[in-house]
């Protein structure tokens, strides 16, 4: 905007000067030309009157001597009444155009070399027609238009200079609040609450940023009661999940009862850490820096674990493939096993019991691929089924768990895809991007290719 505007400056401040100073520049150059042929008009006009009474030589002299311009003057009297012509000084009219101005009686110009010259006819007393030759030169006619124009082209460079100026001021003044309005806006969209706009510059871009900061405190409000509500309604929680706590001290030994207290207890766990991170505002997301992170192999290992007794009691078969050396992935461990909870849960949740089960860790040059597949119905409709807050469609089903699911890919520049799997139902793949960067299709194809090329692991049962 800034440099738009100065360019609109000097295209318009430029065109004014020319359409003012070419005339005006023209103008001096005919008003030096008008003032050298005055000056011969006055020179002419100071011979004409000794012309009307005498003829001698010797007087004319004298009278041109007087008029100052004998070098620059010629007198030509014709022959009559017995007289001889007559010249006085240099002639450099051509003889034809002194004819012209003696018959015509008019006074005319000439171009001569060197400049021109002012013929001017005067009556002399015997009836012949003298004419006076006045000779102008060429720098007389153009004195004082070069200095003239550099004053026009200084004073017009000024001009356009000084507009320049007052073009970039007046620019930097509308430039610089809309600059920060757009960094505001970034700064909110990264998550910086706290990023506010000054009021200052234009009455239009204060009250843009007046607006801005509006926005934004009612963003930081909208947000505070959100997590407020959050906490609130995760503290509800609290107490079912005692009695259930309680409960199972009742239940005695065994797998069952253990795995029910395991699942209370990190039912309880995941309560705490959604009122934590609802009062605090920091958001459990992937993880950043060098060393950050966790191993795949190992969260699928202790998830499968836990999900593997409840897959015995439902008959249900299960593998794992890849998971047997470290996969290091830039996720949080905990967002990773919600996320694998979350996938799992489903499969026991919306598929028969006995459908079989697996997930297969596929680690890449640049991305981490879990896929989470099963032998049940299938989703008739993924799109909707990754909307968040719809589900498959089947009862029970909110899509919070494919959202969850989705968001952590995403953190780390990955995706999330529903298909079919080869086990003849349902196939949700988890693309953990390693270096930031969104996922190409030809990685997809490589993926797919590696799998039609990879045998099938056997399936367990616990």
């Amino acid at each position: 905007m800034r440099w738009a505007l100065v360019k609109v400056s000097l295209a318009v401040t430029t065109m004014v000067v020319l359409a003012f100073a070419v005339p005006l520049g023209l103008v001096i150059r005919e008003m030096a030309r008008d003032r050298a042929f005055s000056n011969a008009e006055r020179e002419a006009a100071a011979v004409a009157p000794a012309l009307s009474i005498t003829t001698d030589r010797d007087q004319l002299e004298r009278v041109v001597a007087s008029a100052g311009s004998d070098a620059g003057m010629a007198v030509h009297i014709p022959a009559g009444d017995g007289q001889r012509a007559l010249r006085l000084g240099r002639q450099r009219a051509a003889g034809q155009d002194i004819a012209a101005v003696r018959r015509l009686g008019r006074a005319s110009t000439t171009n001569v070399p060197g400049g021109s010259t002012l013929l001017q006819p005067v009556a002399l007393s015997t009836g012949e027609i003298a004419v006076v030759e006045v000779y102008v030169p060429e720098s007389e006619v153009t004195n004082g238009v070069g200095t003239a124009w550099a004053v026009l082209a200084g004073v017009g460079i000024a001009l356009i200079v000084g507009s320049v100026a007052v073009a970039d001021r007046l620019g930097v003044r509308m430039v610089l609040p809309a600059r920060r309005l757009v960094e505001g806006a970034h700064e909110l969209g990264e998550g910086k609450l706290g990023a506010r706009v000054p009021e200052e510059g234009p009455s239009e871009l204060r009250l843009a940023a007046v607006a801005f900061n509006s926005m934004a405190d009612q963003v930081v409000q909208l947000l505070a009661n959100e997590r407020e509500l959050a906490a609130d309604l995760s503290h509800r929680l609290r107490t079912p999940l005692t009695v259930l706590r309680l409960n199972t001290a009742s239940l005695g030994e065994g797998p069952a009862a253990e795995q029910t207290r395991t699942a209370v207890e990190q039912l309880e766990r995941e309560v705490d850490t959604i009122i934590r991170t609802a009062r605090e505002a920091k958001p459990q997301t992937a993880a950043a820096g060098p060393g950050a992170g966790c191993d795949a192999a190992e969260v699928v290992r202790e998830r499968m674990a836990f999900w593997s007794a409840l897959a015995e009691d439902e008959g249900r078969k299960w593998r794992v493939a890849g998971a047997d050396r470290p996969v290091r992935i830039p996720v949080a461990r905990a967002d990773l096993a919600a996320a694998l909870d979350a996938l799992l849960g489903n499969v026991f949740r919306h598929t028969p019991e006995g459908t079989a089960f697996a997930v297969d860790v596929h680690n890449a040059e640049d991305a981490v691929i879990v896929l989470v597949s099963d032998a049940g119905p299938g989703i008739p409709d993924p799109e909707a089924a990754m909307a968040r807050g719809r589900g498959s469609g089947s009862d029970g089903s909110t899509g919070l768990g494919l959202d969850i699911v989705r968001r952590l890919a995403e953190s780390t520049g990955g995706d999330v895809r529903i298909g079919s799997s080869v086990l003849g139902g349902t196939e949700v793949r988890i693309w953990i991007q390693l270096d930031g960067r969104a996922p190409s299709g030809e990685g997809h194809r490589r993926l797919r290719r590696r799998r039609r090329g990879r045998p099938a692991a056997a399936f367990k049962h616990s």
